[in-house]
């Protein structure tokens, strides 16, 4: 009679010792076990890793929009290529004039559309982030304050005083990803009603 509870005992003791080594395995990594990635996302990767973006090196990038030279080429280098207007859309790319110090213009790839009058971008190198300009910003407000509604001028969000601030840009307007034929469809229409090239 003792044999038997002398063995059931540590058949007991047995199995708990097992359900604790079990256990303390799960919870403790071996040193083995390779590292969690950083992100599954390559893109994010490289954006991660790049430290210093030029607005036109971005702007390619994140929208596909295949256009080079300086920003302030970009309006009339799409031409024949991609269609052109003054209504922004996701994804469509948002060409600044020279202005000021921003003597090569401006370009930044619209993210989000909230109202007819305001959007949100992301673009790389406008505001000095922890001190340093060719910092990729996401979802920047832009507010169109031209008289005629036609994102001819706008303001934007400046990272360093939290605000729109006080200094009016002014664009040519939006480039979409869409071929030629939405351009050249526009400039149909617009030569029926009686609109020059540079009215468009």
């Amino acid at each position: 009679m003792r044999t038997r509870s002398t063995v059931a005992s540590l058949a007991i003791a047995l199995a708990l010792v097992a359900v604790a080594g079990s256990a303390s395995a799960t919870d403790t990594p071996s040193p083995a076990s390779p590292p969690p990635a950083v992100s599954t996302n390559p893109i994010a990767n490289f954006f991660a890793q790049r430290t210093h973006w030029q607005c036109v090196q971005f702007a390619r990038l994140f929208s596909g929009i295949q256009l080079f030279g300086d920003a302030r080429t970009w309006w009339s280098e799409a031409v024949g290529k991609y269609g052109r207007g003054f209504t922004p859309q996701m994804g469509s790319v948002l060409v600044f004039k020279p202005h000021g110090s921003m003597r090569r213009g401006h370009v930044a790839v619209v993210s989000q559309v909230l109202t007819d009058r305001i959007i949100q971008v992301t673009h790389a190198n406008w505001s000095p982030i922890d001190g340093h300009r060719g910092k990729v910003e996401k979802d920047v407000t832009v507010v169109d304050v031209s008289h005629a509604g036609d994102w001819s001028q706008v303001k934007v969000f400046y990272h360093p005083t939290g605000d729109l601030g006080t200094t009016v840009y002014p664009t040519f307007g939006f480039i979409y990803k869409a071929a030629q034929a939405a351009d050249e469809a526009g400039r149909r229409i617009s030569a029926a009603v009686g609109l020059s090239p540079d009215e468009q």
